[in-house]
């Protein structure tokens, strides 16, 4: 999509949001010339930071708040939607039936970016593959650009920027929904990655396979000369080869990878990476050790996922092995915000679906383990969370943040018989709850190890707050002023 494809084009940008992506996007769309109406549900007085930030661009488009008009969705040439929104909205039904084009953020900077691209998506480990790919990029002396799913980083905000400097590589974060308009951008991503899927988002997607099918549109457009990255050990793994990908398909694994398949897998406690007939070991032993005892298990294949995508964007193993040592924590991701010798407070506000949760359990599973749960509710089942949890936390121990999603573990664990005769701890919000174990740790002896907070509610954050970034970083913020 050139500059002047949109110089004068009507645009309908629908959903500002409060959360820089719909700003980005506008601003760039104004930039280049285009005839700017912004449609939201929402108000002036709802979007009041929102067109704040737009400054001087909120002069030049024309405003359609609080309710959709389909007259919009007819009389514009070109229909750019908030990744929020479904692809069944009536008013993209419209526009559709108009012969309108309907495109979103990650399609305009797969459209028009010059730059080599890397584009990870899946359930878990995303963002942290992602931010870990471009510090290994970042090794070689040059800039690496990360942005996507979160509001700090809008797809959009640095578009131009990259144009300007072709040579440096884009590593994305594409959530589902961003995907689901991808799959005929005229550039497919050079090096995707797929690091698992798990059941997430079922109050949008009809069922896992609809779920799938949009993650399998950041393959969709590839050609034999790409590369494309599946967790060996993940079961929808196999549904994706079944689509008979075109891009060169390499594998990651924290086992050995199985007979016949290329990528890097763990052999004899070592990282190994396999190609055609060659094999090279790319760490050993000690190294595998020592990176467990620092990140955890669940980690491992975030690392591999990020390896492998770092080696097939130039960097060698030995500058790979390098960068280890300094990786970056990614925040509200079991993100360690207060480290003291009796206590730990790890902030998982990211961990928005119960699988999430299960990591987090058995990473800081331990006798002086606090859990904070819950929110709302995504169609998905807590059965497997909550025979976890009987196993790796005690009722009084465990503190709920009310939401629909609560209402289901609450219900799953009275099943189990879980709280015995008591009532479950249930709280309307998160400076309640820290207050609560504030308490609990002030009236119980310390146990044989540090007390751990942990902060991994395994559900969405929409009855509550804006996101889970929104969610988290409240939190940091109570933690950290009450310990």
């Amino acid at each position: 999509m050139a500059s002047s494809d949109l110089k004068g084009k009507k645009v309908l940008v629908m959903g500002l949001g409060a959360l820089g992506g719909g700003v980005a996007t506008t601003k760039w769309l104004v930039s280049h010339g285009a005839a700017v109406t912004v449609t939201d549900l929402r108000s002036r007085k709802e979007l009041t930071l929102s067109l704040k930030v737009l400054g001087s661009s909120a002069k030049k488009i024309r405003l359609a708040l609080g309710a959709h008009r389909e007259t919009d969705f007819k009389n514009h040439d070109l229909i750019v939607v908030n990744p929020a929104v479904p692809r069944e909205s009536r008013f993209l039904k419209v526009a559709r039936n108009a012969h309108r084009e309907i495109v979103n953020d990650a399609r305009i900077f797969l459209d028009r970016a010059p730059n080599p691209v890397i584009v990870v998506t899946g359930t878990r480990g995303k963002t942290t593959t992602t931010h870990w790919i471009a510090h290994f990029l970042h090794g070689k002396g040059r800039a690496a650009f990360a942005a996507g799913n979160t509001p700090e980083r809008p797809l959009l905000a640095d578009l131009d920027r990259l144009v300007r400097r072709p040579e440096t590589p884009a590593v994305l974060e594409l959530s589902s929904w961003q995907l689901e308009l991808v799959g005929a951008a005229r550039k497919a991503p050079d090096i995707a990655i797929i690091t698992n899927l798990y059941p997430d988002h079922l109050n949008r997607y009809r069922n896992m396979e609809h779920y799938a099918l949009a993650k399998a549109n950041i393959f969709k457009g590839q050609n034999p000369a790409q590369i494309l990255i599946f967790n060996a050990q993940n079961s929808w793994t196999r549904f994706f080869l079944r689509m008979k990908p075109r891009g060169r398909v390499y594998f990651f694994s924290t086992s050995a990878l199985p007979r016949g398949t290329q990528g890097v897998g763990i052999r004899n406690g070592e990282i190994v990476f396999t190609e055609g007939d060659m094999q090279e070991t790319v760490a050993g032993k000690r190294f595998v050790k020592n990176f467990l005892n620092v990140w955890g298990s669940h980690n491992l294949e975030n690392l591999l996922a990020s390896m492998l995508g770092a080696y097939f964007a130039g960097m060698t193993w030995a500058e790979i092995v390098k960068r280890t040592t300094t990786l970056p924590s990614i925040p509200y991701r079991q993100e360690m915000i207060v480290r003291r010798k009796k206590l730990l407070v790890v902030n998982d506000s990211a961990g928005t679906s119960p699988d999430a949760t299960i990591a987090a359990l058995t990473r800081f599973r331990g006798p002086g383990l606090h859990l904070i749960t819950g929110g709302t509710d995504k169609k998905l089942e807590f059965r497997t969370l909550a025979k976890i949890m009987t196993t790796t936390t005690s009722a009084p121990r465990v503190f709920f943040l009310e939401g629909s999603a609560t209402q289901k573990l609450v219900a799953e664990l009275a099943r189990l018989g879980y709280f015995k005769r008591a009532t479950p701890l249930i709280f309307s919000s998160l400076s309640d709850i820290l207050r609560a174990i504030k308490s609990s740790l002030r009236a119980h002896p310390s146990p044989s190890g540090p007390f751990t907070v942990l902060f991994s509610p395994g559900a969405a954050s929409f009855e509550k707050f804006k996101n889970e970034f929104d969610r988290g970083n409240q939190f940091s913020r109570s933690a950290k002023r009450l310990f």
